[in-house]
C-alpha cells in the first residue's frame, strides 16, 4: 500500500505562499516531512525550486537547499533556509533548524543567527507517516469521487538507492466566462522504506509552481550533535523576537 499527500491541502498551503515575500523560508507552503521512526537513520538534501507568478502576470523563480537527518533513535533534524534568486551562487542562510525526539517528545527550535532556542514538549504522540496521507492503490484512487478531478499511477521507480510509488493528481477547475479551465497538477513520489516524500511537485498556473526532491542520501548513523542544541546557545531573554 502506498502513500502520499492530500493535494487539495496543499494546493490551499500553496495560494497563502504566493503573497510571501522572497526571503520567506523553504519550508512555506509544501514540505518534505520527515518521520521521527526509530532504526532507519539516514541524512539528505532537500533542493527546492519555486516560481511565484506576481500580480502583474511576470514570474519570479526561486531557489533553496537544506539539510534534513534522523537518527536511530527517530530523532530528526529539519533545517530552514532562506529563498535566494534562481540565478544566484549564494549558499542559502539558515534561518532556523527544528529538532524533534520522540522519545521524550521534546521539539526544539534553534535560531542559529541570535543563538537562541526554544523548546516544548508536546502532548500527542509523534506522527509516523507524513500528514494528512491518503492511500492510493495502483488500480485507481481511494479520493471520494469528483467529476474536475482524476488520479494518475505513475508506478514504481528508484531514487537516491530507494523504491518510491510515483501518483499524479490532475484537478481541472472550470473557466468563468469565456476564460480557459485552469489544471492544477499534484505529483508525489513516496518511499515505503525511508517512510518519506522523496519528490512534491504541484504546478497552478494562478499562483505558481514548486518542486521539492530529495537527494544526496546517505543511510550511515549521522553525527549525534546534530540532533542536540548546540554548546552557547541559550534561550531568549525577554522581550527578544525575531
Amino acid at each position: 500500500m502506498q502513500r502520499r499527500f492530500s493535494p487539495t491541502a496543499v494546493s490551499c498551503l500553496f495560494v497563502l505562499l504566493a503573497i510571501a515575500v522572497p526571503s520567506a523560508s523553504a519550508q512555506a507552503g509544501p514540505d518534505i516531512f520527515v518521520t521521527p521512526i526509530p532504526h532507519s537513520p539516514f541524512r539528505g538534501v532537500v533542493e527546492v525550486e519555486r516560481s511565484l507568478v506576481r500580480p502583474d502576470g511576470s514570474v519570479l523563480r526561486l531557489k533553496t537547499t537544506r539539510e534534513i537527518a534522523r537518527d536511530s533513535r527517530g530523532r530528526i533534524r529539519n533545517e530552514s533556509r532562506s529563498m535566494i534568486p534562481i540565478s544566484s551562487n549564494q549558499t542559502p542562510g539558515i534561518v532556523r533548524v527544528h529538532l524533534f525526539d520522540p522519545e521524550t517528545r521534546t521539539s526544539i527550535m534553534l535560531d542559529p543567527q541570535e543563538r537562541t532556542f526554544s523548546s516544548m514538549t508536546v502532548n500527542h504522540p509523534p506522527a509516523t507517516v507524513p500528514p494528512r496521507l491518503v492511500y492510493a492503490s495502483p488500480t485507481g484512487s481511494t479520493l471520494p469521487p469528483n467529476e474536475f478531478t482524476k488520479e494518475e499511477d505513475l508506478g514504481m521507480q528508484e531514487m537516491e538507492g530507494v523504491a518510491v510509488h510515483g501518483v499524479r493528481e490532475i484537478q481541472t477547475i472550470p473557466a468563468e466566462s469565456k476564460g480557459k479551465d485552469v489544471v492544477v497538477t499534484d505529483e508525489y513520489w513516496y518511499s515505503d522504506d525511508l517512510r518519506i516524500n522523496m519528490l512534491i511537485a504541484h504546478n497552478d498556473p494562478r499562483t505558481g509552481s514548486v518542486t521539492m526532491t530529495v537527494r544526496q542520501v546517505t543511510r550511515s548513523e549521522p553525527d549525534a550533535a546534530l540532533f542536540e542544541i548546540p554548546n552557547g546557545y541559550n534561550r531568549p531573554k525577554p522581550g527578544q523576537t525575531r
